[in-house]
C-alpha cells in the first residue's frame, strides 16, 4: 500500500507539471535498461523461495538468473510497473553475484522500502 501511494504522488506530479496525461507517463525500468544505483541500505534477507530475476520491471523482460531459498539479497531499490501494477525491487543475489528485477510480492519484507526515483 506505502509503495502505490508512493508511486500515486510521483505519477500526479509528473502529470501535474509536465502537462502529460496518465496514459504518456511511464514508470518502472524498461527491458534491459541499466542498474539504478543502491540506495537501499537494508540488511540483507534471505529468499523465501525461488523466483526468478529479470533484466527489467516486468515479466515480458529477459530472465538474467534465479534466486533460491537461502539466497541473501541485497536490495537496491523499487520501482512499479504500471500496466501490470506490481511493484519491483533490484537487487543482487550475494550468493551468485546475479543482480536484476524480482516482484516483490516474492521477496522477503516485500521487497526494498526505498523507491528507484523513476
Amino acid at each position: 500500500m506505502k509503495k502505490l501511494a508512493l508511486a500515486a504522488v510521483g505519477i500526479l506530479a509528473v502529470t501535474s507539471f509536465a502537462g502529460l496525461s496518465s496514459s504518456t507517463a511511464s514508470a518502472g525500468a524498461a527491458c534491459g535498461s541499466r542498474a539504478p544505483s543502491d540506495k537501499d541500505g537494508s540488511s540483507y534477507p534471505s529468499s523465501t523461495g525461488q523466483w526468478a530475476m529479470y533484466n527489467g520491471s516486468s515479466t515480458g523482460c529477459k530472465i538474467v538468473s534465479d534466486i533460491v531459498t537461502g539466497d541473501r539479497l541485497d536490495y537496491y531499490c523499487w520501482t512499479e510497473n504500471l500496466s501490470s501494477g506490481n511493484s519491483w525491487t533490484y537487487l543482487r543475489d550475494a550468493h551468485s553475484g546475479a543482480q536484476g528485477w524480482v516482484r516483490d510480492d516474492h521477496l522477503p519484507n516485500g521487497g526494498s522500502s526505498v523507491w528507484c526515483g523513476f
